[in-house]
């Protein structure tokens, strides 16, 4: 087996050139999510101590984030033509909505989710 410079040179980026929209579309769902909780929660309970609201708007959006990246990984197997890329299509996007809500748990785990 031969490898020729040509083939070295031509292979696919493994991020496409939407990486950093996604990954800010996902953290900024996860900090209005959060944000919802957080000033819904009110004073929340003495035990959590009183700069409780700091983790879970920290923790959560970067957490989807990180699914954003997750997210922008799997392009290559969205595009896949025919009834396959449709069946990875949907498998991404529950996969997506799946880590924002286990980032939103993480984030609230100590506080609200006990």
């Amino acid at each position: 087996m031969t490898t020729s410079v040509q083939e070295i040179g031509n292979k696919k980026p493994l991020f496409s050139k939407l990486l950093g929209r996604r990954m800010l579309a996902c953290a900024t769902v996860g900090l209005v999510l959060i944000a919802f909780f957080v000033i819904a929660a009110g004073d929340g309970n003495p035990a959590w101590g009183k700069y409780w609201r700091i983790k879970p708007l920290v923790l959560t959006p970067l957490l989807c984030a990180m699914v954003g990246l997750c997210y922008d990984i799997t392009e290559p197997l969205r595009k896949i033509a025919g009834w396959r890329g449709n069946v990875l299509f949907v498998l991404s996007i529950i996969g997506l909505l799946m880590g924002i809500w286990m980032s939103l748990i993480l984030g609230l785990n100590g506080t609200m989710w006990d």
